[in-house]
């Protein structure tokens, strides 16, 4: 594929992953980005984690994970927990609270995916999906 259409591609997509973050958080009003959803996500999926840990799973630098931390902790999202054999690793796990404005964010996030891809034909979607699942395998 010639390189100015990759370019081109990877543009696009990356204009229609921006507008769609900007749409979900003036609908979102939480007063929390997509980054603190995935931190709330990853403590749902794995529970208790090391900052560390969580920070290399998602690709964020630990500054970064410790400012979102911050504010996850402040909203009562997540709590800080020391660990009770070595008081040097704390662990960050999410809250009842979190949990269900991590349900919200999830629910706001697939409606609004929904309303996007109604727009699509049906044969749109199957090689939309054929699509997704090659890159998927591949990547």
């Amino acid at each position: 594929m010639e390189e100015q259409t990759i370019f081109e591609l990877i543009q696009s997509m990356e204009n229609f992953t921006n507008k769609l973050i900007v749409q979900w958080n003036k609908t979102f009003n939480e007063d929390l980005g997509v980054s603190h959803v995935l931190v709330l996500g990853h403590l749902k999926q794995n529970g208790r984690s090391r900052p560390s840990d969580i920070a290399k799973t998602l690709g964020l630098s630990p500054a970064t994970l410790s400012y979102l931390s911050d504010k996850l902790v402040a909203k009562e999202l997540a709590v800080r927990n020391v660990d009770e054999s070595d008081r040097r690793i704390i662990y960050l796990e999410i809250t009842d609270k979190g949990v269900e404005v991590l349900r919200r964010a999830t629910l706001e996030g697939q409606r609004l995916k929904r309303v996007l891809f109604e727009k699509l034909t049906e044969q749109d979607r199957a090689q939309m999906a054929a699509i997704f699942k090659k890159l998927d395998s591949e990547a």
